[in-house]
């Protein structure tokens, strides 16, 4: 990594627990070569007599930190004595107190935020929290300064609420656990690496990008980490070792390479499902409380969190008759095979073969992207068990949607015999097809959401092939509206080029009946909504 590589260790709430600590830190460095620096983020300090008397050793130089400590303040009231300025200072010889917020740039360039205690509930806040003026101090300089990329590393006691979001669950109870606030935060700074403890838990999340693919230019990722407590009886991992070569070091090229497990940012969403949402962009089930402030830097203050409509979202109402609002008379009920409690699944009519199905919502959305979370879940649920149901017959499933002179949602599903052609010739005749026509087909990264891609009202076109890779269309003006029925039915894959237009595939409506009668007794196997 070259000269400028610095190795760093980072810790949980060492609570008083200094022997411990700091023999494990001469253990690692005896078996692995000296580290640059030690930083500590939770409670630092212990709240018993035996505690209290290994601090002294330290104090008073009879004992010392065997690497420079950096360390956060109080996050408990009854800590609060062992830091006598809020500025920072040293604490003993080798332990530094870094503040209560700020940034440390060391002389190699690493630049390290931090935010110390918790999140004020009250005013006027206890020593051991912090405020939106707080937060704002950090952030204002930073993101003010149009060459601002982010920073290398992140301090803080509590976590971002709902970090957890497209990516792998903690151990914790995510109902209570972390602030909107420390989320923002981290939003803001883009640090590529956010240490935080206080939840007595250890939880390494899934690297996250900090830019929106295909519509912003490739940004570095973020990983964020929370560390248990020193010695812990659960055995949880407290300490963390890492190499990190400062962001002024590298070439860009190097900064913003992506990871294969990188996912969506988990404190963004599309525009529209803010709105609904409250502004701290999290889930109406884990909003903040009312008292609960989040910073606005275009307007230089704080403002209490909205306590607006946070219900979920719900569908809009068609401007006029729909064929596929469940609900409507014009649906016909005939070609339904399964309802669910948010989608239902339908025969398509003028299928291209005769399991080709729709799924679609029962309420009236026109796209994947304006759905609620819920209905999302349940469409992918429908998904899979299709997924399931043609791998059982030999088959392979794809599907795809068209936002784009459409009213309502209607994700179509395919299958395609697996001795017909390989996924990868599916792939390379929907490429070589849209190139045909103008149009340059972009492959989705793996755990990027549509939503990032596609804000609400985007006319697109989207396929997704059964290995789990994506395509995707950004429509711009005139798109042939038969486009995925015609590559399927091309010669090169289902080879049935006479029924790519629908209206040419018409049964009549006792051929229907049979029809749908068949693949419902076909699915039942597979259809989770006769499971309640």
């Amino acid at each position: 990594m070259g000269d400028q590589t610095l190795r760093v260790l980072t810790c949980g709430d060492v609570q008083g627990k200094f022997n411990d600590l700091f023999n494990r830190v001469r253990t690692i460095q005896k078996k692995s070569g000296q580290f640059d620096l030690l930083l500590c983020v939770g409670d630092f300090f212990g709240k018993t007599e035996e505690s209290e008397a290994e601090w002294q050793e330290y104090k008073t130089g009879a004992k010392k930190a065997p690497i420079h400590t950096c360390v956060l303040g109080a996050a408990s009231q009854a800590t609060v004595k062992y830091f006598p300025s809020a500025d920072g200072c040293e604490l003993a010889e080798n332990i530094t107190y870094l503040g209560r917020r700020g940034v440390f740039t060391g002389a190699s360039g690493l630049q390290i935020a931090y935010v110390s205690g918790r999140e004020a509930l009250q005013e006027p806040a206890p020593a051991h929290c912090f405020t939106p003026k707080d937060l704002l101090a950090l952030v204002a300089p930073l993101v003010n300064n149009s060459k601002f990329r982010g920073v290398d590393i992140l301090l803080t006691s509590q976590w971002p609420r709902g970090v957890w979001q497209f990516g792998n669950n903690p151990e914790v109870n995510t109902k209570c656990c972390g602030t909107a606030s420390v989320a923002n935060l981290a939003d803001k700074l883009k640090p590529r690496y956010h240490f935080a403890a206080v939840e007595g838990a250890h939880y390494e999340r899934l690297p996250y990008r900090n830019h929106m693919v295909l519509q912003e230019n490739a940004q570095h990722v973020s990983r964020f980490i929370a560390l248990a407590s020193v010695s812990n009886p659960a055995k949880k991992k407290y300490l963390y070792a890492f190499n990190i070569v400062p962001m002024k070091s590298m070439e860009p090229s190097e900064l913003v390479k992506q990871p294969q497990d990188v996912t969506e940012n988990p404190y963004r969403r599309s525009g529209k499902e803010k709105l609904q949402r409250g502004k701290t962009g999290l889930d109406p089930a884990e909003e903040e409380p009312a008292a609960q402030f989040f910073f606005d830097l275009s307007r230089g203050g704080k403002r209490p969190s909205d306590e607006g409509d946070l219900s979920p979202l719900s569908p809009a109402q068609p401007t006029g008759p729909c064929w596929f609002c469940l609900a409507s008379p014009q649906v016909e009920k005939h070609l339904v095979i399964s309802i669910g409690t948010h989608c239902y699944l339908a025969l398509a009519k003028g299928g291209l073969t005769p399991f080709h199905v729709l799924v679609l919502p029962i309420g009236h959305y026109q796209s994947v992207v304006e759905l609620a979370s819920e209905v999302v879940e349940e469409m992918d649920k429908y998904k899979a068990a299709l997924h399931k149901f043609y791998k059982s017959r030999g088959e392979r499933c794809i599907s795809f949607e068209r936002n784009y002179r459409s009213q309502h949602l209607q994700l179509q599903v395919v299958p395609v015999p697996l001795d017909k052609c390989a996924t990868e010739d599916i792939k390379e005749a929907f490429m070589v097809q849209a190139g045909e026509q103008q149009m340059e087909l972009m492959e989705i990264p793996e755990h990027t959401d549509l939503k990032q891609i596609a804000p609400p009202g985007t006319p697109y076109f989207y396929v997704e092939l059964d290995t789990g890779e994506k395509l995707y269309y950004r429509i711009q003006k005139h798109f042939p509206l038969q486009f995925g029925r015609e590559v399927l039915a091309s010669e090169a894959l289902l080879n049935i080029p006479a029924r790519a237009d629908w209206k040419e595939c018409k049964q009549t409506r006792e051929e229907e009946e049979q029809c749908s009668a068949t693949l419902r007794d076909a699915f039942k196997p597979f259809d989770f909504a006769l499971e309640d």
